[in-house]
Formats: C-alpha cells, sequence, structure tokens
C-alpha cells in the first residue's frame, strides 16, 4: 500500500518580548514560579481565543465513519502555522491526517507526548433529539455545544494550545515536547495513533498526557480492554408454523446471549498497587463514569451492539448474527476469556464466532511523576485533588500503556458523549487547559 507522507516543518519564530523574565532567570532574581505565573495569565488573556478554536474545531466536522477528518486537520494546521509551531502532516491515508509538532530543546530531560484525536461519533440531529447544530460549535449558558466538543477536541485542543505555550517558553524548558493529533480513533482502527506507534517512533516520548473526556476530579491511569467478536447461528429454517422441523436462529441466538453473561462471573488478579490505588476511588469513578462505575471497572461486561436474524415473519429465521462487545478489567488476559467463550459455544452446535478486535487492558504506574504534578496542580488551581482510577472505555492512551510507557488522562466530563446535545462548560475546558499546560511546563522543567 502507498504511504502518503507530507512534511511540513516551519522555522521557529523569534519569542516575544516577554522573555525579559530570561535576564531575570539568568540573574536569579526570579525562578520557574514566575514563568507558571505568566503561562496562567497568557491563558486567562487568550481566553476567546481558545474558547473561539474549540468552537470552530466543533464547526470543522469529522464523523467516523466515515472518518474524513480533513476539515478538521486544516482548522489544526491553520493555527500551528499561524504561530510559527513546527509541525508535519503524516498520511498514510489521505482522508486521514495526522498531525505531528516536535521542538527539542537541546538539553537533556523527559520527553512528553500530547495526545488527542480529531474524528468524533457521528450525530443524526433529527433522530436523536438534539437542541443544538451538532456541528455549530454553539455557547450557550457558559457551554460549547456539539458533536465530539467532549469526545475528544476540548482535550485535544487543550494539547495544542500546550504545545503552542510551551513552544514560547522552550528556552526555560529540558528534553523534549511532541503533540500528536491524530485522526482514526473513534473505530480503533490502523490509520491515527496506531499507525504512529508503529512506524514513527519518535512519537513514543517517556510519557504521554491525554485528555479524553473523563472528569477534571479523576486522572486515568489505565483502562478496561475491548474484545469484539461476532457469532453467527445457523440452522434449517422453515415455515412459521412448522417450528417442529427447525430450532430458530434467533431463538438459538438469545439464548448463547444469555449465556454468555457467564463471562461477567470471572475475575482478575490485580496488582498490589493497582488494588490499592482503586480502593478508595469508588465515589470518583462514580462521580465520573456515572453510577454504578464502580462495580464494573474490575469486572467482565457485555454488550451486544448489533444483532440481526429473519427475513420475514412468517418464517423460522435459518440464520441470526450478533456482534458482542466485552470489556476485559486489567488483570484478566484474552485466553481467559475465550476458554469461557468455547465452553459456552459448545453448548450451541448450530453456533460459531470469529474475533473483530482485540486490544489488551492497559495500566501505568499509578504513582508515576506525572500523576503528582497533575494532582499537585489541581489542588493549587483551588480545585479537589483527583483520584487515580480506571477506565470502562477505551482511548489510544492504551497505545503507550502497551509498550511500557506511561500515559495518563486528564479532561472535562463526558457531558453528552454519543448522546444529543453533547457539551462542555466553558469553566471546565478552560480549567483543562491550565493543568496540561502548567502540568506539561512542570514535567519538562525538572
Amino acid at each position: 500500500m502507498r504511504h502518503a507522507i507530507v512534511w511540513q516543518v516551519l522555522s521557529p519564530v523569534k519569542p516575544p518580548p516577554v522573555y525579559s523574565l530570561a535576564t531575570q532567570l539568568a540573574e536569579g532574581r526570579t525562578d520557574m514560579s514566575d514563568v507558571k505565573k505568566q503561562l496562567a495569565q497568557w491563558i486567562d488573556d487568550d481566553r476567546d481565543t481558545i474558547v473561539e478554536f474549540l468552537c470552530g474545531f466543533v464547526r470543522a466536522k469529522s464523523p467516523n465513519p466515515p472518518g474524513d477528518t480533513t476539515l478538521a486537520a486544516a482548522h489544526v494546521t491553520r493555527f500551528l502555522e499561524a504561530h510559527g509551531l513546527p509541525f508535519r502532516t503524516i498520511a498514510p491515508q489521505a482522508t486521514m491526517p495526522n498531525i505531528v509538532g516536535s521542538f527539542d530543546t537541546g538539553k537533556p530531560g523527559h520527553h512528553l507526548v500530547l495526545n488527542g484525536h480529531m474524528d468524533v461519533f457521528p450525530a443524526d440531529a433529527q433522530a436523536e433529539g438534539w437542541t443544538h447544530d451538532p456541528w455549530g460549535g454553539a455557547i450557550a449558558n457558559g457551554k460549547i455545544y456539539g458533536r465530539g466538543v467532549a469526545d475528544m477536541k476540548a482535550g485535544t485542543s487543550a494539547s495544542i494550545f500546550t504545545f503552542r505555550y510551551l513552544h514560547r517558553v522552550r528556552e526555560y524548558l529540558k528534553g523534549k515536547l511532541t503533540l500528536t493529533a491524530v485522526s482514526d480513533e473513534e473505530t480503533f482502527g490502523p490509520w491515527g495513533t496506531r499507525y504512529l506507534m508503529e512506524h514513527h517512533p519518535e512519537v513514543h516520548g517517556d510519557c504521554c498526557l491525554n485528555g479524553e473526556p473523563s472528569s477534571p476530579l479523576t486522572i486515568r491511569f489505565g483502562e478496561k480492554g475491548p474484545f469484539w467478536l461476532k457469532f453467527t447461528l445457523r440452522t434449517k429454517g422453515a415455515h412459521g408454523a412448522y417450528t417442529h422441523l427447525s430450532p430458530s436462529a434467533t431463538k438459538q441466538a438469545a439464548r448463547l446471549i444469555v449465556d454468555l453473561e457467564e463471562l461477567t462471573m470471572l475475575r482478575p488478579s490485580v496488582p498490589i498497587d493497582i488494588a490499592d490505588a482503586l480502593a478508595g476511588a469508588a465515589a470518583a469513578i462514580d462521580e465520573a463514569q456515572g453510577p454504578g462505575a464502580k462495580d464494573i471497572v474490575q469486572r467482565v461486561t457485555l454488550n451486544i451492539g448489533v444483532i440481526h436474524g429473519g427475513v420475514k415473519v412468517n418464517m423460522v429465521p435459518g440464520t441470526c448474527w450478533f456482534e458482542a462487545d466485552i470489556r476485559v478489567p486489567p488483570g484478566l488476559g484474552k485466553e481467559e476469556i475465550l476458554a469461557g467463550i468455547r465452553e459456552i459455544v459448545a453448548r450451541y452446535p448450530e453456533a460459531t464466532f470469529e474475533e473483530i478486535n482485540y486490544s489488551p487492558p492497559s495500566v501505568c504506574d499509578p504513582n508515576h511523576e506525572m500523576m503528582g504534578i497533575l494532582r499537585a496542580n489541581a489542588k493549587a488551581l483551588g480545585r479537589p485533588d483527583p483520584t487515580p482510577i480506571v477506565s470502562l472505555g477505551g482511548t489510544d492512551a492504551r497505545l503507550w500503556r502497551q509498550r511500557g510507557i506511561p500515559a495518563l488522562v486528564h479532561g472535562p466530563f463526558p457531558r453528552g458523549m454519543a448522546q444529543a446535545d453533547e457539551h462542555v462548560e466553558i469553566e471546565e475546558f478552560l480549567h483543562v487547559v491550565r493543568m496540561h499546560v502548567l502540568s506539561s511546563f512542570d514535567y519538562l522543567s525538572r
């Protein structure tokens, strides 16, 4: 397959006059806290610009499927170009570009990677009952509305502005900062972060910070793994009045689905540091992911996302198939799930199954340096100490953890995610921007 890669590198621009700070630092008349104050002041001063960037990002439609993110990518690259920031576009699939920006300070230190996706779920305004245009980026009652504003254009915007502001203060940093604004995340596709991680090791870094919708009250250090399978049941079929001649494929499918619930009884073996981190997190898990989330975060769950069977009401169906989404908690693996599936399917000679997709559950050190930095900055900003948790849903952060690289997720609440009137509160969004900017600065200035 041809890989279309377009490189675009912009020369760094001269820092603005604010860098009288450099002289002050050199002469010992100030310290890093002054730079952090300047960063916070820039965010406050640029409030309207940051909000309008996100509104415009929402208006740049990028539903997946079909996955075309060219409008969203153009919105991002226009911003990067306008601010003289270095980046390149890597597009192994022409309609699914990935934007990678990076700068090296020339001093030894950490390599932090900022990651966010540009594709979003589809939206049907009429069928879903939206009261705002899902692609309008409207502001009402202190909130920004639109498909993907929470998942995850707000978080990706936080990454982009972090890259912008830290580039301005790069002379005070050590190591390297990389921005990855990617496509093809919503379907776990091959052309986004997966492609970059496999073909561009320069984006690996030694830590990843991601702004997926989560909650300002939590920091996700791990997530459950999705295991998607297709089950098919085939029988002879018959006339609807002749039920004695053939089993019904739809009835057999229904029975199989009920039996597959047995998988939820499997119990993981969780490392002690993970267990300790989750022990006191029940309230925060429910607050961030909905009441009852704490009860399933360490359990296997089963969802039948698609089912199809039968041709006509007065025929005994000869074929029925369904797709199952099994979420595997840390401490359990694919083979343990498959063993349970094989034992259950063996009860149904009409049934076969095939794997669609699997990504293992992932965790990193819940006591990593960046975890402490994020928690300290939340408290310094007058917010509650965010709780380390494991996520129910999947993110691209898993791709770093699966390579042994710590990856943390800290973003806005998932209000309306994949539902009508998805939105973020403006003040909450700006808080996430502050958290990413200040924490990234701390990580790269030590």
